[in-house]
């Protein structure tokens, strides 16, 4: 598999990871069987990082990684910190940054995490000299290896980005979130930032699989954060209406070359963008995580493709999100 570099981490990863939120909770049940047959299908297929939180099932997602990647060295292993506590810009302080990442030690079972990630905090955090200089007290510590930000927002990221110790950015970025090509990713690479690309598919709308009656499970996202009841409305569906993305996707498909999948297309759409490092589908299943890494050796996207995703863009989705996020 291709392999990009995270310039300010001086680490090199394959270009399709696998992001484990579906590991732990919010889409609806996955078994620890299932979950370490999916992980070794991705290893396998040529996936070097997993994305993970500790707030993805309350832990249980990194303990599940943390038992896979015993004597894995090749693996590099992200995770993220500060959804267990009400959003408030006090709580993000060094005792509790030290706090979180001895959890995070503890579940994955190393030394020293290799990226740890904000995770969405308030963005006053973004701004404040008191929080980098904490994050970069832990790699002094040799708690963390090196430190990023998960953003909601184009500001946010621009905002880290700014700060020499930030190693990483990850943003959505997808068919249906163009924002980010405008500034965030070419920032991003002149400063050796690595962007990690997530929510790829749309929380799956990508992926063409489903229709106007397509149900989900009561404990998935996808049912009960539809209009942003639990967490920012754009983690679900990128903050598009159904119906909406249902239509762009039927405008899509004529896009995608013979031979890719639907989710397939959207995923090397996101690769063929300069300065993206890393793209972290999520995976259910053992299948998935192999159709997910097919796409690295696949071949870019033409010109004409490119520009029909951003006239899809342009008629239907950029109303709904552009000027949000």
């Amino acid at each position: 598999m291709e392999k990009r570099s995270f310039g300010r981490m001086n680490r090199q990863v394959g270009v399709v990871g696998l992001g484990a939120w579906q590991l732990g909770a919010d889409w609806g049940d996955v078994s620890e069987a299932d979950a370490h047959q999916t992980l070794q299908a991705a290893v396998d297929a040529g996936v070097t990082f997993i994305d993970t939180a500790d707030v993805y099932g309350d832990g249980r997602s990194e303990q599940i990684i943390g038992s896979f990647i015993k004597d894995k060295p090749q693996l590099t292993v992200a995770t993220k910190m500060g959804r267990r506590v009400a959003q408030e810009f006090a709580n993000y302080n060094l005792d509790n940054f030290r706090a979180w990442n001895d959890r995070s030690r503890a579940n994955l079972g190393v030394d020293t995490l290799d990226l740890v990630q904000l995770h969405c905090p308030p963005t006053a955090v973004f701004s404040s000299d008191a929080v980098y200089d904490a994050l970069d007290t832990l790699v002094e510590e040799k708690r963390i290896k090196a430190y990023g930000v998960s953003v909601e927002k184009v500001d946010e990221a621009l905002a880290a980005i700014a700060r020499p110790g930030t190693a990483s950015v990850q943003i959505i970025l997808n068919a249906f979130r163009l924002k980010p090509l405008e500034q965030v990713l070419p920032a991003a690479a002149e400063a050796g930032v690595g962007i990690i690309a997530r929510v790829p598919l749309a929380s799956g709308l990508l992926s063409g699989r489903y229709d106007e009656h397509t149900t989900f499970a009561d404990d998935d996202h996808r049912n009960f954060n539809r209009h942003g009841e639990a967490f920012d409305v754009g983690e679900t569906f990128s903050g598009v209406d159904f119906a909406t993305g249902l239509e762009a996707v039927k405008r899509l498909r004529p896009l995608a070359p013979e031979g890719f999948t639907m989710a397939q297309f959207a995923l090397r759409w996101v690769l063929d963008q300069a300065g993206v490092t890393v793209v972290i589908p999520g995976a259910r299943n053992p299948e998935q995580a192999k159709g997910n890494a097919a796409v690295a050796g696949l071949p870019p996207l033409s010109d004409e493709a490119q520009a029909g995703v951003r006239a899809v863009y342009d008629e239907l989705i950029r109303p709904q999100v552009h000027g949000k996020w």
